[in-house]
């Protein structure tokens, strides 16, 4: 997976190009989006972001890649100092198990905002979220 090469380069000292995180508050955003798509609980969504579900969903899984500072979901901010290895380790481990799931059971687990997404659509939403942040750092 070419995506696993990139974050292999990162190191803990790379700049984003922009935004304000650091790569390993990066990797802890990206680990926490993962794990929601695994099954975890998703806390504290806003209304208007209930509200308009169908517009965010669509944004998540269209070809379109996302806008630079688009805003994040409370649970993803990453707003303390983060350790680049455990992070690192985290989201390899929460692409691991995503990866390994069985089509079968992908379509058991539903997402917490969106609800049913196929496993291609889910694929599709991982890539693109982690594709955007990797992009983010320049790799």
């Amino acid at each position: 997976m070419e995506s696993l090469d990139r974050i292999e380069t990162l190191t803990a000292q790379a700049k984003p190009l922009w935004g304000k995180m650091t790569t390993a508050q990066m990797f802890a955003h990206c680990a926490e989006v993962v794990e929601v798509a695994n099954g975890k609980e998703l806390k504290n969504t806003p209304f208007l972001v209930k509200l308009f579900k169908g517009f965010v969903r669509n944004m998540v899984v269209n070809e379109k890649p996302y806008p630079k500072n688009t805003k994040t979901h409370p649970q993803y901010r990453q707003m303390v100092d983060r350790d680049f290895e455990s992070e690192k380790k985290r989201l390899l481990a929460a692409l691991e198990k995503f990866v390994k799931t069985d089509q079968n059971d992908a379509g058991k687990t539903k997402h917490p905002l969106f609800g049913e997404m196929s496993p291609e659509e889910k694929g599709w939403a991982i890539y693109k979220h982690l594709d955007h942040h990797l992009n983010q750092f320049g790799v």
